[in-house]
């Protein structure tokens, strides 16, 4: 057996079992390690550059929005974390505490952040006094920890990267434009950098964050028809603001109470381009995302010639925008192809001595294995052209597969039926009642995902659990 052969055998079928597809993908294509210390991983540098990408971007759109960024603490100590009751039960079975410093027993415990409410809280109510110090719109980019039972790499670990945007605002008003642009800015992001569709929602009373007064999320369906929550947004009214004191006087010389927000999305994105995007050669990562979005792969290297032409077309792409790597390595040409389809690098340009007398080289998409000759004069627009192609196509091949497993529901059986025999999300009307809510939930370990902003189409008018009158349209499904 070829060692071409092997390396894309390494990789489980999709088909056969999709988690550990998944785990081999995260390790085959070197996203990950494992570490010594149990729930957390290693972002090794392909993976950690995919962040990178992510967060540039990301910020770059969060600025343009007026977002200034800040740097808190990672510590939080337990009276602080106590001072808003729903908060802190929500978070504490995930707390992880410190209790000594040094050799010496701390008079108070601190928490290590699990996210960071209660710091930001703390800030404000000592630099907002009055209508002239609002709006306050700050982000961090940190790690966070929650001590996670079950953990999968990207998923769900016990310390993990992410952005957290933290505000406060004069009124209720402007609070909630805030809380909808971001997620707003959130699923842009998705759809046009991670070329992965979402459906924008509310979340309902019983799924959303703990002492919010509302949250709204982006989700997205996975290859497998499980959903995935890519990115959150919450208004918490003036509710923090009471539990810490966040006042400030207004025009009228009158105290108020500030109005505050909170939107956060994590390295949980990287395990979404995975799922939505992956097959059963490895990675498939969009054009702007992909830390190398063109590999130059030389075909008979030590001829005269060959490494120089390689050398020269790097250079020509470079020159372009496009990030490029060179695999002058002495593995074949047929292992140096399976590697780079196994890491998902969008383009790859091979050039041999019978290329070189053409005058042209060979390009191949990652996604369609579509080839196409182009001269070396045209290599740099081409490149472009085709990247841009695959980052359209990739998204569009992403919303066919979550169109295509969306389903309705109109009465318990439906929902019942299609649950039981067919994985994406499921329509379905609801009284807004959590009862109905918790029967799902046990029945078939399915959750609300949302109430979608775009689409409140009333497909029958009583709630597909209990059959009382509906309120409102509900994206049903499995997810992680």
């Amino acid at each position: 057996m070829s060692k071409e052969k092997k390396l894309v055998e390494a990789i489980t079928s999709m088909e056969e079992d999709f988690a550990q597809w998944y785990t081999d993908v995260v390790k085959k294509a070197e996203l990950i390690d494992y570490s010594s210390i149990k729930g957390c991983m290693i972002l090794k540098p392909d993976g950690y550059a995919i962040w990178e990408n992510i967060q540039k971007e990301l910020d770059r759109r969060f600025k343009e929005t007026g977002v200034e960024n800040v740097y808190l603490p990672m510590f939080i100590p337990e009276s602080l974390l106590n001072k808003e009751k729903e908060h802190v039960e929500g978070f504490a079975p995930e707390v992880a505490w410190v209790t000594h410093g040094g050799l010496n027993p701390l008079q108070e415990r601190l928490c290590v952040r699990p996210t960071s409410e209660t710091l930001f809280c703390d800030f404000y109510k000592n630099v907002i006094q009055s209508y002239r110090d609002l709006p306050k719109n700050y982000n961090q980019w940190c790690s966070v920890v929650r001590w996670e039972k079950e953990t999968r790499p990207f998923l769900r670990s016990r310390e993990f990267l992410w952005q957290e945007g933290h505000t406060a605002h004069a009124t209720a008003e402007e609070a909630e434009e805030r809380t909808v642009q971001m997620l707003n800015v959130y699923a842009d992001f998705c759809e046009e950098v991670l070329a992965m569709p979402v459906i924008r929602g509310k979340k309902t009373e019983k799924e959303k964050f703990a002492g919010a007064e509302a949250t709204y999320t982006i989700e997205a369906l996975m290859h497998d028809g499980k959903a995935l929550q890519s990115g959150t947004s919450h208004n918490f009214g003036d509710g923090f603001a009471k539990a810490f004191g966040i006042q400030y006087t207004d025009k009228d010389n009158r105290l108020q109470y500030a109005h505050q927000t909170s939107w956060g999305v994590t390295t949980r994105l990287i395990g979404a381009v995975i799922m939505v995007h992956g097959d059963d050669f490895g990675l498939a990562l969009p054009p702007e995302i992909a830390p190398t979005q063109v590999m130059v792969i030389p075909i008979q290297q030590r001829k005269e010639g060959v490494l120089e032409m390689a050398r020269k077309l790097k250079e020509t792409l470079s020159k372009a925008g496009i990030r490029v790597k060179i695999d002058e390595t002495d593995k074949s040409p047929g292992y140096k192809f399976s590697e780079q389809e196994m890491r998902g690098i969008p383009l790859r340009v091979e050039i041999g001595p019978k290329d070189m007398e053409a005058g042209q080289c060979i390009l191949t998409r990652r996604d369609t294995r579509e080839k196409t000759a182009v001269p070396f004069d045209q290599l740099g627009e081409t490149a472009k052209e085709l990247l841009a192609s695959i980052q359209k196509s990739m998204f569009e091949r992403a919303k066919s597969h979550r169109d295509a497993h969306i389903y309705d529901a109109h009465n318990y059986e439906e929902f019942t039926e299609t649950i039981q025999q067919k994985a994406g999300f499921i329509r379905g009307m609801w009284c807004g009642n959590q009862d109905c809510e918790d029967k799902i939930k046990e029945d078939f370990a399915a959750t609300a995902r949302c109430m979608p902003f775009h689409d409140q189409e009333e497909i029958s008018q009583v709630c597909v659990c209990c059959g009382k009158p509906a309120k409102k349209l509900v994206y049903w499904g499995k997810a992680y």
